[in-house]
Formats: C-alpha cells, sequence, structure tokens
C-alpha cells in the first residue's frame, strides 16, 4: 500500500486505478511490480533477490503516512547495485512523516531519496530522470512532439 502499482500506472501514462497486486508483474517491460508481501513477510524476501538478478537499478519505497518501516538495517547492500528510495504520499503526509520516511529509508541503506506524490505528479519527473527513463520513447511517442 505504499503506492507501487499507482507509480508504474503514472509513468506508463495509464489510467491510475487501485487493484492488489497479487504476483510479481513485468509492466511497459521495464518495471518490476511486486506485492508489499514480498518484503513484510520474511520467507517471501528471496522472491525479491531472485528478481533482483535481472534489474538494473532497486527503488525501495517508503510511504510517508505509515508508521514503522519493514526495510531491514542495511538491506539495500543484499542487491549489490544502485538502491534509489521513494518516499510517497508527499501530497498528504506532514513534514515530520516524510522526515521519519526519510530516516527509515538512509538506515535500510538508501543514499538517494525523491519525495514523490503518484496522485499529483510531484517528484516523479526528478525521478525519471534520475534513473534515465525517457518514458516517450518506451510508449512509442516521438520525443519532438509539441506539448500542450
Amino acid at each position: 500500500m505504499c503506492g507501487k502499482t499507482t507509480l508504474t500506472q503514472r509513468i506508463l501514462k495509464e489510467d491510475i486505478v487501485y487493484h492488489k497486486t497479487q504476483t510479481m508483474n513485468l509492466a511497459g517491460k521495464f518495471i518490476y511490480d511486486t506485492p508489499g508481501e514480498y518484503l513484510e513477510r520474511k520467507a517471501f524476501r528471496a522472491a525479491l533477490t531472485v528478481a533482483s538478478a535481472d534489474a538494473d537499478i532497486m527503488v525501495f519505497m517508503q510511504d510517508a503516512t505509515e508508521d514503522g518501516t519493514y526495510f531491514p538495517p542495511m538491506y539495500s547492500a543484499l542487491f549489490g547495485k544502485p538502491v534509489i528510495g521513494l518516499v510517497t504520499k508527499c501530497d498528504i503526509a506532514t513534514e515530520k512523516q516524510i522526515d521519519m520516511a526519510k530516516m527509515s529509508l538512509r538506515l535500510a541503506g538508501v543514499r538517494k531519496i525523491f519525495i514523490i506524490s503518484s496522485i499529483t505528479g510531484e517528484g516523479i519527473g526528478d525521478f525519471v530522470k534520475e534513473i534515465g527513463l525517457d518514458v516517450s520513447e518506451i510508449k512509442g511517442e516521438k520525443n519532438d512532439d509539441k506539448k500542450s
């Protein structure tokens, strides 16, 4: 419930429609959308480790409105690749909640953190730029299209 699927829909320019992610999905041929239970339940964390072998970048997402975190200390070290942190739901969180979420991500070993809202779009452009994604090319649109 931190917004993984909503962020995926936002990046892929799809309608934002809530649905519970039951299994790992490959969205847009470049985003693995995983169920939250894969992190929440220690027995399922191995699935994240296995899936990470095919990933170039890991993204840890922390809901700013959630008390506590599921990320173990220095969890990022397990993956051996860049890990970016996203503090989600900044549109409804307080500054204190955002600061606590950033601290949770730092304790998990994340160095680069973006504050985002998948609903308003805040911070998503900077995140997408950081990971080198050109969604317009992926979606088959031309880069020189006029913007309205």
